[in-house]
């Protein structure tokens, strides 16, 4: 639930399925998702549990854009004050069958949800699209790892101090909050774990 006392931001994985929503696309929605050539759906080589949601088409990212924009309303209606989108960058895994057009396309459709609902939106990594940002609409950037990429100065360039980045190890934080200290960054366990749990980390500067 939102804090009352922070501003709250609301994660959505757009552009895949999240783990225990797999029979949502399996059962109800097999003809969003996107297929190798055998018509087997494709899964995220990082995530091998999220299918991928097959934006490929205008009527997918239509049909898309009413399921997911669904969830944005559930944010807006819970008292969240925004929105992050996950794995925007979905297309660079694969080439072959998704182009930046369409990732564009999708994000500009979820951003006007968004921001009928009264919510700011947020850009999450995808630096290959920060110089599209004007034409999806994003108001912020959450950014994993720019640090130890090197792209801090990329999101800043086009998002100045509404950049909130998250690092997971030590010295990558270190150099992240020496090198960007006008931006808000957090050092995380990767599994993200809640206080209390042994392998629980969390810093911020």
């Amino acid at each position: 639930a939102p804090d009352p006392d922070r501003y709250n931001i609301c994660y959505v994985n757009g552009f895949q399925s999240q783990p225990q929503e797999a029979s949502l696309w399996l059962d109800e929605h097999p003809d969003l998702l996107l297929r190798d050539d055998s018509g087997a759906p494709l899964i995220d080589p990082d995530w091998p549990d999220e299918y991928i949601l097959d934006i490929s088409t205008t009527s997918n990212r239509a049909q898309l854009t009413e399921i997911v924009g669904a969830w944005i309303d559930g944010c807006a209606a819970s008292g969240f004050q925004a929105v992050e989108i996950d794995n925007v960058d979905t297309y660079t895994r694969f080439p072959d069958r998704l182009t930046e057009d369409q990732a564009v396309d999708f994000s500009r459709r979820l951003a006007q949800r968004a921001h009928a609902d009264g919510l700011a939106i947020g850009q999450k990594n995808a630096a290959e699209m920060l110089q599209r940002r004007a034409e999806v609409g994003f108001d912020f950037a959450v950014v994993e790892q720019c640090s130890e990429y090197d792209e801090c100065g990329l999101f800043t360039g086009e998002y100045g101090d509404q950049v909130y980045a998250i690092e997971y190890t030590q010295s990558n934080f270190d150099e992240g909050c020496e090198q960007f200290p006008q931006i808000s960054i957090v050092l995380r366990d990767r599994e993200v774990t809640a206080p209390g749990s042994p392998t629980y980390v969390r810093e911020a500067c």
